[in-house]
Protein backbone atom coordinates (compact mmCIF):
# COMPACT_ATOMS: atom_id res chain seq x y z
CA UNK A 1 0.00 0.00 0.00
CA UNK A 2 3.06 2.49 0.39
CA UNK A 3 4.81 1.78 -2.55
CA UNK A 4 0.89 2.07 -4.24
CA UNK A 5 0.31 5.55 -2.51
CA UNK A 6 4.03 6.82 -3.53
CA UNK A 7 3.91 5.89 -7.27
CA UNK A 8 -0.45 6.56 -7.55
CA UNK A 9 -0.11 10.29 -6.36
CA UNK A 10 1.95 12.02 -8.73
CA UNK A 11 -0.42 10.68 -11.71
CA UNK A 12 -3.34 11.82 -9.69
CA UNK A 13 -1.64 15.12 -8.85
CA UNK A 14 -1.42 15.86 -12.85
CA UNK A 15 -5.11 15.04 -13.28
CA UNK A 16 -6.22 16.67 -9.82
CA UNK A 17 -8.01 20.47 -10.02
CA UNK A 18 -5.46 22.89 -8.68
CA UNK A 19 -6.27 23.46 -4.76
CA UNK A 20 -6.94 19.82 -4.53
CA UNK A 21 -3.42 18.39 -5.17
CA UNK A 22 -3.63 16.96 -1.62
CA UNK A 23 -6.79 14.79 -1.88
CA UNK A 24 -4.33 12.86 -4.59
CA UNK A 25 -3.10 9.86 -1.96
CA UNK A 26 -6.93 9.92 -1.35
CA UNK A 27 -7.49 7.15 -4.23
CA UNK A 28 -4.60 4.67 -4.24
CA UNK A 29 -5.71 4.41 -0.37
CA UNK A 30 -8.93 3.72 -1.48
CA UNK A 31 -8.36 0.42 -3.79
CA UNK A 32 -6.01 -0.61 -1.77
CA UNK A 33 -8.73 -0.84 1.30
CA UNK A 34 -10.82 -3.15 -0.72
CA UNK A 35 -8.07 -4.84 -2.06
CA UNK A 36 -7.44 -5.94 1.45
CA UNK A 37 -10.90 -5.97 2.27
CA UNK A 38 -11.37 -8.39 -0.42
CA UNK A 39 -8.75 -10.49 0.76
CA UNK A 40 -9.62 -10.91 4.14
CA UNK A 41 -12.96 -11.54 3.74
CA UNK A 42 -12.16 -14.25 1.27
CA UNK A 43 -9.80 -15.57 3.77
CA UNK A 44 -12.55 -15.86 6.57
CA UNK A 45 -14.80 -17.49 4.01
CA UNK A 46 -12.54 -19.65 3.01
CA UNK A 47 -11.22 -20.82 7.03
CA UNK A 48 -15.34 -21.27 7.60
CA UNK A 49 -15.28 -23.93 5.02
CA UNK A 50 -17.68 -21.87 2.58
CA UNK A 51 -17.63 -20.25 -0.91
CA UNK A 52 -18.60 -16.60 -1.62
CA UNK A 53 -19.72 -17.22 -5.14
CA UNK A 54 -18.70 -15.13 -8.26
CA UNK A 55 -19.34 -10.95 -6.78
CA UNK A 56 -16.26 -11.52 -4.72
CA UNK A 57 -14.20 -12.64 -7.62
CA UNK A 58 -15.16 -9.59 -9.58
CA UNK A 59 -14.60 -7.87 -7.16
CA UNK A 60 -11.02 -9.13 -6.09
CA UNK A 61 -9.76 -8.85 -9.75
CA UNK A 62 -11.57 -5.51 -10.45
CA UNK A 63 -9.20 -4.08 -7.54
CA UNK A 64 -6.42 -5.87 -8.74
CA UNK A 65 -6.66 -4.88 -12.03
CA UNK A 66 -7.30 -1.38 -10.35
CA UNK A 67 -3.84 -1.21 -8.63
CA UNK A 68 -2.43 -2.26 -11.17
CA UNK A 69 -3.76 0.53 -14.10
CA UNK A 70 -2.80 3.20 -11.61
CA UNK A 71 0.56 2.07 -10.79
CA UNK A 72 1.60 1.85 -14.54
CA UNK A 73 0.03 4.39 -15.82
CA UNK A 74 2.36 7.29 -15.33
CA UNK A 75 4.71 5.17 -17.07
CA UNK A 76 2.55 4.55 -19.43
CA UNK A 77 1.45 8.32 -20.70
CA UNK A 78 5.29 8.80 -20.64
CA UNK A 79 5.87 5.55 -22.94
CA UNK A 80 8.45 4.54 -20.43
CA UNK A 81 8.02 0.60 -20.93
CA UNK A 82 10.70 -0.06 -18.25
CA UNK A 83 8.60 2.03 -15.61
CA UNK A 84 5.82 0.08 -16.82
CA UNK A 85 7.53 -3.28 -16.01
CA UNK A 86 8.92 -2.35 -12.93
CA UNK A 87 5.76 -0.29 -11.25
CA UNK A 88 3.56 -3.52 -12.57
CA UNK A 89 5.24 -5.78 -9.64
CA UNK A 90 3.84 -4.86 -6.92
CA UNK A 91 0.42 -4.78 -8.09
CA UNK A 92 0.97 -8.40 -10.24
CA UNK A 93 2.53 -10.00 -6.77
CA UNK A 94 -0.92 -9.08 -5.08
CA UNK A 95 -2.83 -10.06 -7.42
CA UNK A 96 -1.27 -13.62 -7.71
CA UNK A 97 -0.42 -13.95 -3.68
CA UNK A 98 -4.23 -13.37 -3.25
CA UNK A 99 -5.58 -16.10 -5.77
CA UNK A 100 -2.98 -18.71 -4.80
CA UNK A 101 -3.57 -17.65 -0.60
CA UNK A 102 -7.51 -18.55 -1.40
CA UNK A 103 -6.28 -21.89 -2.72
CA UNK A 104 -3.47 -22.09 -0.20
CA UNK A 105 -6.80 -21.71 2.32
CA UNK A 106 -8.95 -23.86 0.93
CA UNK A 107 -6.48 -26.94 0.77
CA UNK A 108 -5.69 -26.53 4.28
CA UNK A 109 -9.53 -26.54 5.39
CA UNK A 110 -9.43 -29.15 3.14
CA UNK A 111 -6.85 -31.48 4.66
CA UNK A 112 -7.76 -30.13 8.47
CA UNK A 113 -11.15 -31.68 7.84
CA UNK A 114 -9.93 -35.12 6.45
CA UNK A 115 -7.47 -34.97 9.81
CA UNK A 116 -10.39 -33.99 11.92
CA UNK A 117 -12.30 -36.91 10.18
CA UNK A 118 -9.61 -39.12 10.50
CA UNK A 119 -9.05 -38.15 14.32
CA UNK A 120 -12.99 -38.43 15.04
CA UNK A 121 -12.91 -41.72 13.56
CA UNK A 122 -10.22 -42.84 15.18
CA UNK A 123 -11.17 -41.30 18.40
CA UNK A 124 -15.14 -43.33 18.23
CA UNK A 125 -12.75 -46.19 17.34
CA UNK A 126 -11.00 -45.54 20.47
CA UNK A 127 -14.18 -44.91 22.25
CA UNK A 128 -15.71 -47.75 21.49
CA UNK A 129 -12.41 -50.02 22.47
CA UNK A 130 -12.16 -48.49 26.03
CA UNK A 131 -16.05 -49.04 26.30
CA UNK A 132 -15.37 -52.56 25.59
CA UNK A 133 -12.08 -52.75 27.79
CA UNK A 134 -13.94 -51.36 30.41
CA UNK A 135 -16.88 -53.88 30.14
CA UNK A 136 -14.17 -56.06 30.01
CA UNK A 137 -12.67 -54.90 33.14
CA UNK A 138 -16.07 -54.34 35.28
CA UNK A 139 -16.41 -58.01 34.62
CA UNK A 140 -13.03 -59.27 35.78
CA UNK A 141 -13.60 -56.73 38.64
CA UNK A 142 -16.71 -58.29 39.71
CA UNK A 143 -15.35 -61.85 39.41
CA UNK A 144 -12.37 -60.91 41.15
CA UNK A 145 -14.62 -59.22 43.97
CA UNK A 146 -16.38 -62.41 44.04
CA UNK A 147 -13.76 -64.84 44.60
CA UNK A 148 -12.27 -61.95 47.45
CA UNK A 149 -15.50 -62.09 49.19
CA UNK A 150 -15.07 -65.90 49.16
CA UNK A 151 -11.84 -65.90 50.48
CA UNK A 152 -12.30 -63.14 52.39
CA UNK A 153 -15.46 -65.14 54.21
CA UNK A 154 -13.08 -68.50 54.24
CA UNK A 155 -9.91 -66.18 55.53
CA UNK A 156 -12.99 -65.44 58.40
CA UNK A 157 -13.50 -68.44 59.54
CA UNK A 158 -9.74 -69.40 60.09
CA UNK A 159 -9.08 -66.49 61.86
CA UNK A 160 -12.28 -66.92 64.29
CA UNK A 161 -11.02 -70.32 64.81
CA UNK A 162 -7.30 -69.52 65.39
CA UNK A 163 -8.54 -66.42 67.47
CA UNK A 164 -10.09 -69.22 69.60
CA UNK A 165 -7.32 -70.93 69.93
CA UNK A 166 -5.12 -68.16 70.53
CA UNK A 167 -7.55 -66.80 73.45
CA UNK A 168 -7.09 -70.65 75.11
CA UNK A 169 -3.37 -70.44 74.89
CA UNK A 170 -3.11 -66.46 75.81
CA UNK A 171 -5.17 -67.76 79.04
CA UNK A 172 -3.03 -70.61 79.62
CA UNK A 173 0.02 -68.49 79.02
CA UNK A 174 -1.58 -65.66 81.35
CA UNK A 175 -1.71 -67.94 84.36
CA UNK A 176 1.42 -69.39 83.60
CA UNK A 177 3.28 -65.91 83.46
CA UNK A 178 1.05 -64.99 86.88
CA UNK A 179 3.01 -67.78 88.33
CA UNK A 180 6.08 -66.53 87.24
CA UNK A 181 5.79 -63.03 88.22
CA UNK A 182 4.49 -63.79 91.63
CA UNK A 183 7.78 -66.42 92.07
CA UNK A 184 9.92 -63.43 90.72
CA UNK A 185 8.06 -61.01 93.48
CA UNK A 186 9.09 -63.01 96.18
CA UNK A 187 13.00 -63.82 94.93
CA UNK A 188 12.94 -60.40 93.98
CA UNK A 189 11.82 -59.31 97.74
CA UNK A 190 14.30 -61.97 99.15
CA UNK A 191 17.08 -60.46 96.93
CA UNK A 192 16.05 -56.99 98.37
CA UNK A 193 16.01 -57.91 101.49
CA UNK A 194 19.57 -59.75 101.51
CA UNK A 195 20.57 -57.02 99.62
CA UNK A 196 19.51 -54.43 102.19
CA UNK A 197 21.11 -56.55 104.91
CA UNK A 198 24.59 -56.65 102.99
CA UNK A 199 24.42 -52.73 102.11
CA UNK A 200 23.48 -52.51 105.97
CA UNK A 201 26.68 -54.20 107.15
CA UNK A 202 28.75 -52.83 104.88
CA UNK A 203 27.85 -49.53 106.12
CA UNK A 204 28.26 -50.77 109.89
CA UNK A 205 31.66 -51.73 108.68
CA UNK A 206 32.82 -48.49 107.13
CA UNK A 207 31.72 -46.53 109.78
CA UNK A 208 33.55 -48.69 112.27
CA UNK A 209 36.35 -48.56 109.67
CA UNK A 210 36.05 -44.41 109.50
CA UNK A 211 36.11 -44.57 113.77
CA UNK A 212 38.78 -46.38 114.24
CA UNK A 213 40.57 -44.33 111.42
CA UNK A 214 39.78 -41.71 113.36
CA UNK A 215 41.05 -42.53 116.21
CA UNK A 216 44.36 -43.89 114.99
CA UNK A 217 45.15 -40.85 113.55
CA UNK A 218 44.33 -38.83 116.60
CA UNK A 219 46.51 -41.58 118.38
CA UNK A 220 49.20 -40.79 115.90
CA UNK A 221 48.58 -36.77 115.99
CA UNK A 222 48.64 -36.93 120.12
CA UNK A 223 52.07 -39.11 119.58
CA UNK A 224 53.65 -36.50 117.29
CA UNK A 225 52.47 -33.52 119.43
CA UNK A 226 54.56 -35.73 122.33
CA UNK A 227 57.67 -36.14 120.12
CA UNK A 228 57.74 -32.83 119.18
CA UNK A 229 56.90 -31.49 122.70
CA UNK A 230 60.05 -33.65 123.73
CA UNK A 231 62.30 -32.84 121.51
CA UNK A 232 61.48 -29.11 122.31
CA UNK A 233 62.25 -29.81 125.91
CA UNK A 234 65.65 -31.65 125.18
CA UNK A 235 66.77 -28.97 122.93
CA UNK A 236 65.97 -26.36 125.51
CA UNK A 237 67.92 -28.59 128.12
CA UNK A 238 70.93 -28.84 125.67
CA UNK A 239 71.00 -25.11 124.73
CA UNK A 240 70.83 -24.66 128.47
CA UNK A 241 73.81 -26.99 129.23
CA UNK A 242 75.69 -25.47 126.56
CA UNK A 243 75.38 -22.11 128.01
CA UNK A 244 76.31 -23.14 131.24
CA UNK A 245 79.47 -25.17 130.35
CA UNK A 246 80.42 -23.17 127.42
CA UNK A 247 81.33 -26.63 125.43
CA UNK A 248 80.01 -28.98 122.95
CA UNK A 249 76.84 -30.92 123.50
CA UNK A 250 77.30 -33.42 126.65
CA UNK A 251 76.82 -37.29 125.87
CA UNK A 252 73.25 -36.77 126.88
CA UNK A 253 72.90 -34.69 123.29
CA UNK A 254 74.91 -36.41 121.47
CA UNK A 255 74.65 -39.85 122.33
CA UNK A 256 77.07 -42.55 122.52
CA UNK A 257 80.49 -42.26 121.28
CA UNK A 258 81.45 -42.05 117.61
CA UNK A 259 82.87 -45.73 118.13
CA UNK A 260 79.41 -46.05 119.47
CA UNK A 261 76.89 -44.94 117.09
CA UNK A 262 74.84 -47.02 114.68
CA UNK A 263 74.61 -47.21 110.76
CA UNK A 264 71.63 -44.89 109.61
CA UNK A 265 69.71 -48.06 108.47
CA UNK A 266 70.56 -50.18 111.63
CA UNK A 267 69.17 -47.13 113.55
CA UNK A 268 66.21 -46.57 111.95
CA UNK A 269 65.30 -50.35 112.16
CA UNK A 270 65.98 -49.73 115.72
CA UNK A 271 63.60 -47.22 116.53
CA UNK A 272 60.71 -49.07 114.30
CA UNK A 273 60.91 -51.99 116.60
CA UNK A 274 59.63 -50.62 119.85
CA UNK A 275 55.84 -49.50 120.05
CA UNK A 276 54.86 -45.65 120.86
CA UNK A 277 55.47 -45.12 124.64
CA UNK A 278 57.67 -47.85 125.42
CA UNK A 279 60.88 -45.66 125.53
CA UNK A 280 61.52 -42.21 125.63
CA UNK A 281 63.41 -39.89 123.08
CA UNK A 282 66.03 -39.88 125.20
CA UNK A 283 66.61 -43.00 125.60
CA UNK A 284 66.54 -44.14 121.96
CA UNK A 285 69.20 -41.51 121.15
CA UNK A 286 71.30 -43.34 124.12
CA UNK A 287 70.83 -46.36 122.76
CA UNK A 288 71.70 -45.08 118.74
CA UNK A 289 74.13 -42.88 119.09
CA UNK A 290 72.17 -40.53 117.27
CA UNK A 291 71.09 -36.96 118.13
CA UNK A 292 67.97 -36.50 119.94
CA UNK A 293 66.48 -34.43 117.33
CA UNK A 294 67.52 -37.14 114.73
CA UNK A 295 65.55 -39.23 116.84
CA UNK A 296 62.05 -37.46 116.94
CA UNK A 297 62.06 -36.77 113.16
CA UNK A 298 62.53 -40.48 112.64
CA UNK A 299 60.05 -40.75 114.58
CA UNK A 300 57.67 -38.55 112.93
CA UNK A 301 58.20 -39.30 109.71
CA UNK A 302 57.37 -42.99 111.26
CA UNK A 303 53.93 -41.97 112.15
CA UNK A 304 53.50 -39.90 109.04
CA UNK A 305 53.90 -43.38 107.19
CA UNK A 306 52.18 -45.94 109.24
CA UNK A 307 48.89 -42.87 109.16
CA UNK A 308 47.80 -44.00 105.29
CA UNK A 309 48.59 -48.03 105.62
CA UNK A 310 46.01 -48.04 108.00
CA UNK A 311 43.57 -45.89 106.62
CA UNK A 312 44.28 -48.20 103.32
CA UNK A 313 42.93 -51.22 105.64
Amino acid sequence: MLFSVLTVTPLVERVTPDGWSGTAPILPLVVDTAVVIVVRLDATVARLGGTSGAWPAVLRWMTGLMTLLLNIGDSALDGDAVGVAVHSVAPLLLIVTAEAGLAYRRAINRAIERIERSRAAETKEREQQQRADREREQQAREHREQQARDHAEKLERERAERQASERAAEREHTARMERERQDRAAEERREQREYEERIRREEQQRADAVRREQADRSRLEQQARNVLSLASREAVERESVNAVNGAVNTAVNSGPAPDKKMPESDARSYLRSFGEGEKSVRQLAEETGWSVGWVANRLRESAEDSEPAEAAV
